[in-house]
């Protein structure tokens, strides 16, 4: 397996707009660093915990249907490529005034239970860049741990820049959206020929 359409993969998804990164760029911009900080850790340790129970259910899966990892790796192509026309086409409206009352660790971690992006994203990125190549526990354990850190530094990246971050975007939306979802149509197409 090649890991770098896994690692753009990885980048784009967790880089780009979604509930764990439009909170925690509302939330520096209203409550700071130090609060948001501790919601950060709780979107890794979630989204750490939610990769382990994903690779787990899709080698269960796999293991009781073998014929599923060929339905996987086109529902998981046909996935990015959804994201990919979704990125393209997104307008980024990020000028939430939603109360900060709940800026904690416990809302980080079980945000990813009902984050339909971190769901899809887990059992996408498993189930076609790792469970074909690898099923031992510990490259369950090393791509978990390398897929959770992406995802915690996108999180976290998003309430470090705040403010400067999201004005960014909105001045290159356009340019940046097509970057990503060309680099995820790359991935996809990695995946088919792969």
């Amino acid at each position: 397996m090649s890991l770098l359409p896994m690692l753009l993969y990885a980048f784009v998804t967790s880089f780009t707009p979604g509930p764990n990164n439009i909170m925690a760029l509302v939330f520096a911009n209203k409550s700071g660093f130090k609060r948001t900080f501790r919601f950060c850790v709780g979107v890794g340790v979630g989204f750490f915990t939610l990769i382990v129970l994903s690779c787990y259910f899709n080698l269960l899966l796999q293991n009781i249907i073998p014929k599923i990892e060929f339905v996987m790796t086109i529902i998981g192509v046909v996935y990015m490529l959804y994201l990919a026309t979704k990125i393209i086409t997104s307008n980024i409206d990020d000028d939430d005034d939603s109360e900060d009352t709940h800026n904690r660790f416990l809302t980080g971690v079980l945000l990813q239970f009902i984050n339909p992006k971190a769901i899809l994203y887990a059992l996408t990125v498993i189930s076609t860049f790792v469970l074909p190549y690898h099923t031992s526990n510990s490259s369950l354990l090393f791509y978990t741990v390398i897929l959770a850190l992406i995802g915690f530094m996108g999180t976290f990246s998003w309430s470090v820049f705040g403010s400067v971050f999201k004005k960014l975007l909105s001045k290159y939306r356009r340019p940046f959206n097509v970057v990503m979802a060309l680099l995820l149509v790359y991935s996809a197409i990695s995946i088919l020929l792969g």
